[in-house]
């Protein structure tokens, strides 16, 4: 079964930081760019990262360079979003897909920065 679950979401303070999982099952996990993208509350999908087959080229918005790192371990199947110095802003459900040839969204993360 082609599937994303993604984790690792929740409340945190402004300037804090979270860790972003997502486990990826029934297709060649290696053989595709992988893309973070969120969804801020009553707004439309944001493009936040991407990074290639190997890990080896990352790409981020400008409002989050600088503070997230993408990251992928093509032997566990999963790709990383490691987020630093969080602004209520970046509040939002996080959703992981494929860059090319998405899959259907899965439920997301939420990450809501508040103190």
């Amino acid at each position: 079964q082609v599937q994303l679950v993604e984790s690792g979401g929740g409340l945190v303070q402004p300037g804090g930081s979270l860790r972003l999982s997502c486990a990826a099952s029934g297709f060649t996990f290696s053989s595709y760019w992988m893309n973070w993208v969120r969804q801020a509350p009553g707004k439309g999908l944001e493009w936040v990262s991407a990074i290639d087959k190997g890990g080896g080229s990352t790409y981020y918005a400008d409002s989050v360079k600088g503070r997230f790192t993408i990251s992928r371990d093509n032997a566990k199947n999963t790709v990383y979003l490691q987020m630093n110095s969080l602004k209520p802003e970046d509040t939002a459900v996080y959703y992981c897909n494929r860059y090319r040839y998405p899959l259907n969204w899965s439920q997301g993360t939420q990450v809501t920065v508040s103190s």
